[in-house]
């Protein structure tokens, strides 16, 4: 059975990963009007990876006995000024989230709950590699600056991402 905690913490995280596919999924639009498809559609994949994430979490609180408890998502914002705005703006949530995975990891271990400690080990590497291809991105962008065939170049290598299913969706 879940601990009582750990499940309301869960449910919490759950909420924090579908605001970030919200976020991502308003990115994505707010690209699609720039004309920046590519930009788009590195954001439709980060949307489509939030949401596998929140899936993996409700998969876990089923599988433990729990009841996922959803909750209303907070509007995100819709515009931006510029694509290095917005990849900051990813940043910073990112490093939210990977706050939150820390805070919900230290329950798991002040509870002693081992089963969730394993669980979050995964998304604990997952966060280093979202920061890791967001400061890369922002990098790419600073390196670009004002140059427009530069930004012609980065949105031609986003459009070629493509959705993979992370690992613990995979394997189920």
């Amino acid at each position: 059975m879940l601990n009582p905690k750990v499940q309301d913490a869960i449910n919490e995280q759950i909420n924090a990963e579908l605001y970030s596919a919200y976020l991502y999924l308003s990115m994505a639009q707010y690209f699609e009007a720039e004309g920046l498809a590519g930009f788009a559609n590195w954001f439709k994949i980060q949307f489509q990876e939030e949401q596998a994430h929140a899936t993996i979490f409700m998969n876990y609180v089923n599988q433990r006995g729990g009841r996922v408890m959803l909750k209303a998502i907070d509007a995100v914002p819709t515009t931006w000024d510029s694509p290095m705005e917005v990849f900051r703006a990813t940043l910073e949530h990112e490093q939210k989230v990977t706050a939150l995975i820390n805070s919900l990891y230290t329950l798991a271990m002040q509870e002693e709950d081992y089963a969730t400690r394993d669980r979050l080990n995964w998304f604990v590497g997952e966060q280093v590699e979202e920061e890791d291809n967001c400061r890369a991105l922002i990098d790419k962008l600073r390196l670009i600056g004002d140059n427009g065939m530069g930004l012609y170049m980065l949105n031609t290598e986003l459009a070629a991402r493509t959705y993979a299913a992370p690992s613990p969706l995979a394997a189920e």
